[in-house]
């Protein structure tokens, strides 16, 4: 590890506070604040100040207009997947091929295989933790959750729409960040306002739901004339000052959801469509992304979750079913983007939690936690067809960095090559968190202990 990061790491411990619970917006939420979701650019008397210091003069490599970040929860085991590590018990099956230098389990993985030019696949990352619910939330907020502003601290997705938020348009109606089969370890909008939350959503072939009034447009349209004739007298010179004002706006927001055309089409698929990406949730995911982003209606970052990775035991059976969901979904998303000419400007990062443990297989012929991992890179000018650092013999332990900071890659330097990607500074303070201290978007960016890894694009 380098010197000076593990000095100051040992030296500035993250301080521990409860957690705090962290709101996510539902469509049924949506509705109900009528739209708070959908025109960030109209929404300036419910978005705090915007009152900002970059501590450091960095130039990102703004490749991405949007990203897409696949969470695989439970941990898939990386010396099975990414990382491969053979061995007594590696599967015949799994069928270790050799791409150049990446050895790969192609018979496990054969449409990531077939794609592994397009990707670069980080084999120097470590987690922090081994804890699910504590390391899942890491990965999405970039942050140790139990410090003194991970309880209130935001999405990475959430950074992304309140950053991008002055370049949506009239014409932007969807949220800036949409989550597709979130589970419970969704981390929502933490002190920023709900207006960039994710938006989540479970695909369905039918479409968005709760945008078809059940009763028909001809009743829903009259019953809005209604509300309309003896709501908006009130609102006029109302006491109640600019929220009264701003739930006009909430009303007229979430109108254009209901019965759009083109709202329809970005979250809606045929059996056809569905085809190739697995005919799995998660390859209806995959595919809603591609469509939502095609659209271009303002959604510019994207969660998808994947769970099931937790092979404590007989990880061997359990494991070939999922790597196949995963691998048809991604490998059509891949393909999709590209054949949407998507691919050039959406960065797709691949990550779960942590690792699993190495060697041999436990008592239950299965792999529990371990820190180190893999992370997978694709899209947006990354460099594709090679592997970032590499681990020791056994995957225990990194044995080369590959990377210009001479240490593992941790989930802050994940999310400042995010921001990297999107044009975002990653060393941006801001002064507006509830507790006065100053929000970074990548912790101590002061003393640049994290940053992007430059190596994918370089």
């Amino acid at each position: 590890m380098n010197s000076y990061f593990e000095h100051f790491v040992q030296n500035n411990p993250h301080p521990h506070r409860p957690f705090w619970e962290r709101p996510t917006l539902s469509r049924r939420q949506l509705f109900r604040i009528l739209g708070t979701g959908i025109s960030g650019y109209a929404l300036y008397e419910l978005a705090r100040p915007l009152r900002l210091m970059a501590s450091l003069p960095v130039t990102p490599v703004n490749t991405a207009k949007n990203c897409i970040y696949i969470l695989l929860s439970g941990a898939p085991s990386h010396i099975d997947t990414f990382d491969l590590k053979e061995g007594s018990w590696t599967p015949a099956t799994f069928n270790p091929t050799s791409y150049g230098d990446i050895r790969f389990p192609q018979g496990l993985l054969p449409n990531v295989a077939n794609h592994l030019s397009d990707i670069a696949i980080v084999r120097s990352a470590r987690s922090w933790a081994l804890v699910h619910s504590l390391a899942q939330t890491w990965v999405q907020i970039g942050r140790n959750p139990t410090s003194a502003l991970g309880s209130i601290s935001p999405h990475i997705g959430s950074v992304v729409a309140i950053e991008k938020a002055s370049e949506r348009q009239p014409g932007d109606i969807l949220p800036g960040f949409v989550s597709f089969n979130a589970g419970g370890s969704q981390v929502g909008a933490g002190y920023f306002p709900v207006v960039y939350a994710p938006f989540a959503v479970q695909p369905r072939a039918a479409g968005l739901a709760n945008t078809i009034h059940p009763s028909g447009r001809e009743r829903w349209t009259t019953r809005m004339q209604l509300l309309h004739l003896l709501d908006d007298p009130l609102r006029q010179n109302s006491p109640l000052g600019p929220p009264a004002q701003d739930m006009d706006g909430f009303y007229a927001n979430a109108s254009q959801l209901m019965y759009n055309d083109a709202v329809q089409s970005a979250f809606s698929f045929t059996t056809t469509e569905r085809e190739p990406y697995g005919n799995t949730t998660f390859g209806d995911a995959c595919l809603l992304a591609t469509k939502v982003l095609l659209a271009n209606l303002g959604t510019r970052f994207i969660q998808i979750t994947l769970g099931g990775w937790d092979n404590h035991a007989n990880i061997y059976t359990a494991l070939p079913p999922l790597a196949a969901t995963f691998d048809r979904g991604y490998g059509a998303l891949l393909d999709g983007l590209s054949l949407n000419g998507l691919l050039e400007n959406t960065l797709v990062v691949v990550a779960g939690e942590f690792g699993r443990t190495v060697g041999a297989l436990n008592n239950q012929a299965g792999r529990d936690h371990f820190l180190q991992q893999s992370v997978l890179f694709a899209g947006a000018g990354v460099h594709g067809g090679r592997t970032i650092g590499s681990t020791n013999a056994t995957g225990a332990a990194t044995d080369d960095p590959g990377w210009s900071r001479n240490r593992d890659v941790r989930a802050e330097d994940v999310e400042a090559s995010i921001y990297s990607a999107l044009g975002i500074n990653w060393t941006t303070i801001r002064t507006d968190d509830p507790l006065g201290r100053g929000f970074e978007y990548v912790p101590f960016a002061k003393y640049d202990i994290y940053g992007p890894v430059n190596e994918l694009w370089g």
